[in-house]
């Protein structure tokens, strides 16, 4: 499986490199980079991005092997003169320590803003070096830390094969984005890191991300608000907490989350996997949801409709409204979970969950002695083919 993946990540960088034969090229090293990981290369990638986005042919920002550039927050602004602009990571990048991060700017590491057209290609390496911010946020004294890498209003965006590292908190943020691919990335965090999610997309559209590995400490891919045609295929997921939907409707507020798709995925010891989240007291809406051909290996919680979700940090209460959640389909799941209920679908007292179907599921538990059973509040629907394990509540 490595040998193929970097088989297609070495014939989508030649395939990358040809398209840019005509291309004007900005390497880092040539405005003034140490590369040493020590000295401070913010003021260097910022000279080499301006020149690089203001080129009116296509153009490729270069950040060289074999050396490590340290770089501080830092936004690299649009819109850029060429519909074609390409950032070609072949070395490592590294976030300042803790320490040396400013009050104003612990929100975001590495943020791209308003760019159509950009391509970032590995094989290099984004590291958040995010360790101090997870110690200090397990004892209490930071109340956040910051996301390593967003993109804001970014149309045509492809990320490719690029590997991310120990985020303070998220790894990837995708935010008011329109047509955008991640393919053949890799991103790591341990699984006591708190608040690590792989991906997180919000407020965009027609989102595709494929033939990826996640490991961290919170959700692999998180789906926001505000989002649609999201098409998730082909992920190693674990560590983590699974791929959800959600959390939707926190502080009482509407969602608008439909056409999601998700398969050919793999869950390896996670927490959740096929999971759709809400609070109580939102409003709005999740549907149209599909997890097709999904394979749980040691899960705590494979499927799971959650609309009581609370995480800790609010006052969560008892509320009758709720995002209504419908049209929701889970096919050709199979594999073993580690707890007694592997099909949990806790749906809202006063909403209720409308159209939810399973069709050929077949989760057992991972001590073979032992059997798997649903759980099913206020969930309608059907269950077709042979379901295990069954799940009354659904005709």
């Amino acid at each position: 499986m490595d040998i193929l993946r970097a088989s297609l990540v070495l014939f989508i960088g030649i395939y990358f490199m040809s398209g840019c034969v005509d291309a004007a090229y900005f390497n880092v090293m040539r405005y003034g980079a140490a590369g040493n990981g020590k000295k401070d290369d913010s003021e260097a990638f910022l000279k080499a991005w301006e020149d690089t986005c203001g080129a009116e042919e296509p153009s490729v920002m270069v950040i060289p092997s074999g050396r490590t550039f340290l770089v501080k927050p830092m936004t690299f602004s649009g819109p850029c003169n060429s519909g074609s602009t390409y950032i070609q990571i072949f070395g490592k990048v590294i976030a300042p320590e803790m320490s040396s991060w400013n009050d104003d700017d612990d929100k975001s590491w590495l943020v791209f803003d308003s760019i159509n057209g950009l391509t970032i290609h590995g094989p290099g390496q984004i590291d958040g070096r995010g360790s101090s911010w997870w110690k200090c946020r397990m004892d209490h004294k930071c109340s956040r830390a910051p996301t390593a890498f967003v993109a804001n209003n970014c149309n045509h965006l492809k990320i490719i094969g690029v590997y991310f590292v120990d985020a303070p908190m998220f790894h990837i943020v995708i935010n008011g984005c329109d047509r955008v691919a991640i393919s053949n990335i890799h991103i790591t965090a341990p699984e006591e890191s708190m608040n690590t999610d792989g991906i997180h997309v919000g407020n965009s559209r027609n989102v595709y991300i494929d033939h990826s590995i996640i490991a961290t400490g919170d959700d692999c891919i998180s789906i926001g608000d505000n989002s649609s045609y999201v098409f998730i295929s082909e992920i190693t997921c674990g560590p983590g907490h699974g791929i959800s939907i959600g959390s939707l409707g926190a502080d009482k507020s509407s969602a608008a989350v439909e056409m999601i798709r998700v398969s050919h995925c793999t869950f390896i010891k996670t927490m959740n996997g096929a999971r759709i989240k809400t609070w109580q007291g939102g409003s709005g809406y999740a549907r149209n949801i599909k997890f097709e051909n999904i394979y749980f290996d040691s899960v705590d919680n494979p499927i799971i409709i959650d609309q009581y979700y609370c995480n800790g940090d609010h006052n969560c209460g008892t509320h009758k409204s709720a995002v209504k959640v419908s049209d929701v389909i889970f096919k050709g799941l199979r594999g073993t979970s580690t707890k007694e209920v592997a099909i949990n679908l806790a749906c809202s007292k006063t909403v209720g969950c409308t159209d939810i179907t399973l069709e050929h599921i077949q989760v057992k538990h991972i001590e073979r002695e032992k059997n798997t059973i649903s759980n099913c509040i206020n969930a309608h629907g059907i269950s077709q083919g042979p379901v295990s394990p069954p799940v009354p509540c659904l005709s």
